[in-house]
Order: C-alpha cells, then structure tokens, then sequence
C-alpha cells in the first residue's frame, strides 16, 4: 500500500511544495523579461499555471521528456529560461506505486508519483548526477531529494512540476509524452 506522501516529505520540501504559485510566478515574470535558451513561445500549455486537466494517472510504459527550466536563482544576471532537448524516460508499476526514471543525460530525476486528486499527483524523488548508477530513494540525500506535482495538460502529455529546485532555476518543468506516438 501506497505511503501518503504528507508522512514523508521533509518539512522543507513541504514548504517549496506549498509555494508553488509563488514559483510559478516568479519564474513566468523572468522568463518573460529575460533572455533565454530555446524557444519559449512553442510549449503552449506546458507554461500556463491553470493547465492541468482531470483524471491525473500517466499510463506505464516508455515516455520522450524535455526538461525546461524557468526564471534564475541569481535573479535578473541568470537565462530567464531554457528549454532542453528530448531524453527517454519510463514510467513503470511498482509496489510502492508509479515510479518515474529519467532514462538519459547527466541529471537523472526519478522517483515516485502519489495520488492527491484527480488533477494532480504529487511526486518525491531524487536526482543521480553523472554516471552514477542508482537514483536514491527520497531522503536519503536530503541536497538531491526533490518534490513536484505531476499534472494531465493533454490527451497525451503530461509535466511533472518541481517548485524552488535546488540549482539554477526557480520552476523546473518535466514534459512526459508517451514514446509510442507524437504527443
């Protein structure tokens, strides 16, 4: 039986958790002032706060991903935004419920997505780095832990938010389309 997420998450992942708005509007307000990486213009739904849509649960199996970051941690001298190249990752059934793995690149998220309710789930994960070989379990490395919510913004696509990431940007967003088919 799934855990409830509330029982696990770290007091300081609850509170990036519980400011996402905050991080979405701060993130959205730079990328729009400032210069970035990628085309912005383009991700339609993927960058609108409102997007998600009802009946959350992404189906297992192979996914394409692309990771865009929003706004700057070193505030108006950082990229407003950059918007990263496709990667494979999976979405498979455990008994600890859907995990999600970041297949390639050289920082690999994955963790596990928990249900909160019909337009959102929340996940808990942790980030390998490099060619290190295993993502770690959720708080085991409280620098790497990271904490998100996975929304529908499609018939066939989803993102998995992250708020307040530990590097870089203040929102990272994860697009998820399933492999099987354009999104």
């Amino acid at each position: 039986m799934l855990s409830d997420w509330r029982a696990l998450v770290s007091a300081a992942d609850r509170d990036r958790y519980q400011r996402r708005d905050a991080a979405w509007t701060l993130a959205l307000q730079q990328a729009k002032r400032q210069p970035g990486s990628g085309d912005l213009t383009s991700l339609g739904e993927l960058i609108e706060p409102g997007a998600a849509r009802p009946s959350v649960a992404p189906p297992v199996g192979n996914y394409r991903c692309r990771t865009v970051k929003l706004g700057s941690q070193g505030g108006e001298q950082g990229l407003g935004y950059v918007v990263y190249g496709w990667f494979a990752c999976r979405i498979e059934q455990t008994s600890d419920g859907l995990k999600f793995t970041k297949l390639t690149g050289s920082q690999r998220p994955g963790g596990l997505f928990y249900p909160e309710n019909d337009r959102q789930m929340v996940f808990l994960g942790s980030m390998a780095l490099a060619s290190e070989p295993v993502i770690r379990a959720y708080g085991q490395r409280p620098e790497r832990d990271m904490v998100g919510a996975v929304e529908r913004i499609g018939e066939r696509r989803w993102r998995l938010v992250i708020p307040w990431p530990m590097n870089e940007s203040n929102l990272d967003l994860i697009e998820l389309v399933p492999a099987s088919g354009r999104g």
